[in-house]
């Protein structure tokens, strides 16, 4: 059984930084894909960033260049540098790790305000 527990979210001011961390822990494949995706209020949970294993990065065109994704492979843990943050980034963010065969998990969320 694989568990994700994020971390780092909460209250700041547009224009400030925050990093969220995500542990994964459990029956893991080597390989996989880990990543971050956000839902807003009232919007569909959209994706944020992923990266590989080699440390492929795929970001969401409105947040490249200010969110930087990386992970610790030993840790099994990605973390989400989010910096100039805007208020349209307020949103519960999830962290998710899949592989192939349809493996496919979810943490619990954190939240992120970004107050104006």
């Amino acid at each position: 059984q694989v568990q994700l527990a994020e971390s780092g979210g909460g209250l700041v001011q547009a224009g400030g930084s925050l990093r969220l961390s995500c542990a994964a822990s459990g029956d893991i494949f080597s390989i996989n894909y880990m990543g971050w995706w956000r839902q807003a209020p009232g919007q569909q949970r959209e994706l944020v960033a992923t990266i590989t294993t080699s440390g492929t990065t795929n970001y969401a065109r409105e947040i490249e260049g200010r969110f930087t994704i990386s992970r610790d492979n030993a840790k099994n843990t990605v973390y989400l540098q989010m910096n100039s943050l805007k208020p349209e980034d307020t949103a519960v963010y999830y962290c998710n790790l899949f592989w192939g065969g349809g493996m496919d998990f979810w943490g619990k969320g954190t939240l992120v305000t970004v107050s104006s």
